[in-house]
């Protein structure tokens, strides 16, 4: 008799089902989430409404050299690249900063990236900076100590230079074309000492981002195609680098631009 009672009650559909949303109802089924976003959009994961625009693939390359100064060529010095095209470019400062995560971060967004490393914030974390190369990321020069360079001596300025570069040849097999002085300090001759290094350009910025907002050291208030942005090491107990990373791709996208490879545009 207890045979029978089973066998009419799965005939009838009264035995548990296996499917989830038979089990729970549709209303009940409809408030089960994925736990995280789906594979195919991972710039959910990192804050973002929707992707970052691909940059151009064939992008118009920028001289960067000076005119001839006294019979030499001097880098020279940019705080924003002349190009129509709607890109803007994130530039990193000291390398004091090595969360594994930001790595992800580049890796899923395709993120163009520039790292000015200072050999002493820097290392000896230099494999944390090598599997961003790899992917993709420029690695530029910052000096070995993050010394203000302006009214030092010859010698003492392309020490803090070609030592750097040394450095980055001997760690990473790297000898950057890029250059940004410590705190934006620079005189006549600290062009001739990175010249002399095999610097090509000192890269300054028109926007820098704060604890709160984005600032801008000329120009309009608004980002706008070409600006070098720099998001530089959060002394503070601030917004993480990806979170500062995640807010300036925020405003990229709102003015309609993405992101693209700095040593694209200056080599």
């Amino acid at each position: 008799m207890a045979v029978l009672l089973a066998s009419a009650l799965l005939l009838t559909g009264c035995a548990q089902s296996v499917d989830p949303i038979e089990r729970l109802g549709k209303k009940a089924a409809e408030g089960v989430h994925p736990t995280g976003p789906a594979p195919d959009r991972p710039y959910l994961r990192w804050g973002l409404t929707e992707p970052l625009a691909r940059p151009p693939r064939r992008a118009a390359r920028t001289l960067a050299l000076a005119p001839h100064t006294a019979g030499r060529v001097l880098p020279r010095v940019m705080d924003h690249v002349p190009t129509r095209d709607r890109v803007v470019f994130l530039t990193y400062d000291d390398g004091a900063d090595k969360d594994p995560r930001f790595v992800d971060m580049v890796r899923e967004l395709r993120l163009p990236v520039s790292m000015f490393l200072t050999d002493s914030a820097a290392g000896p974390g230099y494999g944390h900076f090598a599997r961003l190369h790899r992917l993709g990321a420029g690695i530029e020069n910052h000096t070995l100590d993050h010394r203000a360079l302006s009214g030092l001596s010859y010698a003492g300025q392309r020490a803090e230079i070609c030592g750097q570069q040394d450095r980055l040849g001997s760690r990473l097999g790297l000898r950057p074309h890029l250059f940004r002085p410590p705190y934006g300090s620079y005189d006549t001759t600290t062009l001739r000492a990175a010249s002399d290094c095999g610097i090509s350009a000192l890269v300054l910025w028109r926007t820098a981002v704060t604890p709160t907002d984005l600032v801008y050291t000329h120009g309009p208030h608004h980002l706008r195609p070409g600006d070098i942005i720099l998001i530089g090491p959060d002394e503070t107990t601030g917004p993480s680098l990806r979170e500062r990373t995640t807010r300036v791709l925020r405003r990229v996208q709102q003015r309609g631009l993405t992101v693209g490879s700095l040593e694209n545009y200056l080599q």
